[in-house]
């Protein structure tokens, strides 16, 4: 009889920790789009937010709470009751719910930041979980700081905690300093010190990124006998980042003979929680990025092709279809009809209406006609852009871009707008500027661009360019996503993305729009 694996929990904090990473705020609709998507993918525990932030906060996670009923949702806390209170107001919906209460332990955290002695923070912390045990039957308690404090105090907070009723004892590394095996070594002595930590007391691990080494040091807690591990889609995060959910659990899963654990995430759901995540936050994955990056399967070398249409294992460790990939790249081209083309979408994973499969056909007819080649990832840029459009208050009608070697470029442009055609034209210190300074013009709107950037949603010279953006809109900020084989086009349909979209934000009372 073969032994049973050992259960590891995933814990998703891409909608708390994973949305303090700079410019990746989310509205409250966003948020819900998000954690429906992450219950679809299997994760056990979501940390929704940080109710005490602001009211916008607490209606998010009651969103969150009504229209995810799998997943337990967590509310982080700091050890007041007051943020305790918040929690629970915010979590009054969840059929599932968890109190997660933290405090700094380590030296330099006592001394520089809370100026409180040990005695002090462990009577804080006894107090405040056995205030927050009184609503919550599920707590946990995360000593902030962990791999920096001294080892006999982490283990008399811990215990102390696990002692007032902390269901989940949670070590952080709050800025990423400690080595694998250093890490690895800790949850050891933890668990020597309270044997109950990873069995009747959920013993989990919050890792950060700042050396490049929080997958690692993940799965070196892991190995010790962690069975939680807390994590971000795409890895995002403060600073450098979190650990990284899909790889973390495709390491687990590729590599299951080492560490005989498993867990429920439901792999073919990695792909649309990482592009859904990116697209909705403005964070492109970078190219080279493990198990998500768009060259993560990706063979140009002359070896690499021969050896993976010999055996596809010469060369890739996982197979594509395992994370909700293709596996395979059928060319479309402007011939193809509107069957090969949905029958494609299917293989894609892609489900259409027939209205909307209408519109993303003529949208690929398009497409077809100004490239040679049209990729997956290009009909997969189509099909989000004709699911994520928001009311186009202002249309691209026409775009004209005059620039000579030695001379500022100026832009010609014609805007839609409540059934009128406005012309307007400006110059700038090249195309896209000259283009942004006469929507100005135009709208009236007066905004400031915040982040810029642009790749190639698919391979060859007349490949598919996406442009994301964020303005600053008075004291909003508001992402925008555009596509097109004419990079100044796309970068005009994503400012006029951004204004759109801030334009049906008007009535939202929540202050964080993205």
């Amino acid at each position: 009889m073969k032994n049973k694996k050992r259960r590891i929990f995933i814990f998703d904090t891409t909608l708390r920790d994973g949305e303090q990473c700079p410019g990746a705020s989310l509205a409250p609709d966003e948020k819900v789009e998000i954690a429906r998507q992450l219950e679809r993918l299997g994760v056990d525990i979501i940390e929704a937010g940080f109710p005490a932030a602001s009211s916008g906060e607490i209606e998010a996670i009651q969103k969150i709470s009504k229209a995810v009923t799998k997943s337990t949702i967590c509310a982080l806390s700091r050890m007041l009751p007051k943020d305790i209170d918040a929690a629970r107001e915010a979590l009054q919906f969840a059929k599932r719910k968890r109190l997660h209460v933290f405090l700094a332990t380590s030296k330099l955290h006592r001394d520089f930041k809370l100026k409180k002695g040990k005695k002090e923070i462990l009577k804080l912390a006894v107090e405040n979980i056995k205030y927050g045990k009184r609503f919550f039957n599920d707590i946990e308690f995360s000593p902030e700081d962990a791999a920096r404090t001294e080892r006999d105090f982490l283990a008399e907070a811990v215990r102390a905690g696990i002692d007032a009723g902390a269901t989940t004892v949670n070590i952080p590394d709050t800025v990423g300093y400690a080595l694998p095996e250093e890490f690895g070594d800790l949850i050891a002595f933890l668990i020597k010190e309270s044997p109950e930590l990873g069995k009747s007391v959920n013993l989990s691990v919050h890792c950060h990124n700042d050396l490049g080494l929080a997958v690692a040091n993940s799965i070196a807690a892991v190995k010790q006998g962690a069975n939680q591990v807390e994590c971000t889609i795409n890895g995002i995060g403060e600073r450098a980042g979190n650990a990284s959910l899909e790889e973390i659990v495709m390491a687990l899963d590729t590599r299951c003979d080492l560490f005989g654990v498993s867990t429920r995430i439901q792999t073919e759901e990695i792909i649309k929680s990482s592009r859904l995540v990116s697209h909705l936050t403005g964070l492109v994955v970078q190219p080279n990025k493990a198990i998500v990056g768009r060259n993560a399967f990706a063979h140009e070398s002359g070896i690499h092709q021969h050896g993976i249409l010999k055996k596809r294992q010469t060369y890739e460790i996982i197979d594509p279809k395992r994370i909700g990939l293709s596996g395979s790249e059928m060319v479309m081209g402007k011939h193809s009809g509107r069957h090969a083309f949905r029958e494609r979408l299917w293989k894609l994973g892609i489900r259409l209406k027939p209205t909307k499969l209408d519109q993303a056909f003529e949208r690929f007819k398009q497409l077809a006609d100004q490239k040679k080649y049209v990729f997956d990832a290009d009909l997969e840029a189509i099909v989000e852009d004709e699911m994520r459009k928001v009311s186009e208050t202002w249309q691209l009608k026409y775009l004209k871009i005059t620039s000579e070697t030695g001379t500022a470029p100026s832009a010609i442009l014609r805007l839609q707008h409540e059934g009128k055609i406005l012309k307007g034209s400006s110059k700038g210190d090249g195309p896209v500027d000259a283009c942004y300074r006469a929507i100005e013009k135009m709208t009236g709107i007066k905004v400031r661009l915040a982040h810029y950037g642009i790749q190639s949603v698919s391979s060859g010279k007349d490949a598919l360019g996406e442009v994301n953006l964020k303005l600053v809109i008075g004291d909003r900020e508001v992402s925008g996503r555009g596509t097109s084989t004419d990079v100044i086009e796309a970068s005009v349909k994503a400012f006029l993305f951004a204004l759109n979209k801030a334009s049906s934000y008007k009535t939202n009372k929540s202050k964080s729009l993205i």
